[in-house]
């Protein structure tokens, strides 16, 4: 028999506050999620930035074509690190506790995925203090608004994977795992020039990861201009994603006997 609403919520919002908690009393703990994508957001600039004099590039400012980027690694980190989490859970024998209660399977992952949605956008405001003073675009309020949804999206994406790795393999080994199925999620894409710059192969996969459509929809956000067109394949992609990955781990949760 399944709890009333508030009883799912409830348990979802334990959830919320236990990752604040775990943020507030290890703060340390939030530093690879940050340092990574700032790495490569400044890396990547000094390195490439002079890709803009190429013709077919559709950008002047390398700080704000790339910056997307790296906001959505922060959010694949930090998702990622929500598969580690509960990898040491289950080696601990606390999510064996969690699973023996009457909380519904489908609230505890609706919480550590919201956790991890919400733990996002401490690389995400860390890194666009950085990126704007240092000549990035300011994306505008509708702008910034898109690009937190997106982050989000992509937080709960990677939560899911890592998520279902961690139920497949119940052990903190599978976090390199977790965390490299984001980050070649993320550079198997238009991430670092547009696609018509890209190698034909690169092109192709990159047509093909839906991964692409999320950074284009971002990306937008600091080129100029906002548009439906580029708006909901990022959309719809964070959806089918969340839905594909959340669902096989749900059913990773269901199938574990407690």
């Amino acid at each position: 028999m399944r709890f009333p609403v508030r009883a799912d919520f409830a348990v979802i919002s334990a959830l919320i506050e236990r990752s604040k908690n775990e943020l507030l009393r290890v703060p340390g703990a939030a530093i690879p999620g940050v340092l990574a994508p700032t790495i490569f957001f400044l890396g990547l600039n000094g390195v490439f930035g002079n890709l803009t004099d190429l013709r077919g590039f559709d950008s002047d400012s390398y700080l704000s074509f790339v910056i997307p980027v790296s906001l959505l690694q922060g959010a694949g980190f930090t998702g990622a690190a929500t598969g580690v989490n509960l990898a040491r859970d289950i080696e601990g024998g606390w999510f064996d506790r969690l699973l023996a209660s009457p909380s519904p399977r489908l609230s505890i992952l609706g919480g550590m995925v919201a956790s991890a949605s919400i733990r996002a956008l401490v690389p995400t405001t860390i890194l666009l203090c950085i990126a704007i003073p240092l000549g990035a675009a300011w994306p505008g309020t509708a702008g910034l608004v898109l690009v937190v949804i997106l982050v989000m999206g992509m937080a709960a994406v990677a939560a899911c994977w890592g998520t279902l790795l961690a139920l497949k393999f119940k052990t903190q080994s599978a976090a390199p795992l977790m965390q490299a199925g984001t980050f070649v999620g993320v550079l198997f894409t238009t991430a670092y020039a547009p696609i018509a710059l890209l190698q034909p192969w690169l092109q192709t996969v990159a047509r093909i990861n839906p991964i692409t459509q999320v950074i284009e929809g971002a990306r937008q956000c600091f080129l100029g201009g906002i548009t439906w067109a580029d708006t909901w394949p990022a959309l719809l992609a964070l959806i089918a994603l969340t839905a594909l990955l959340g669902g096989l781990s749900l059913r990773g949760m269901r199938r574990i006997a407690v």
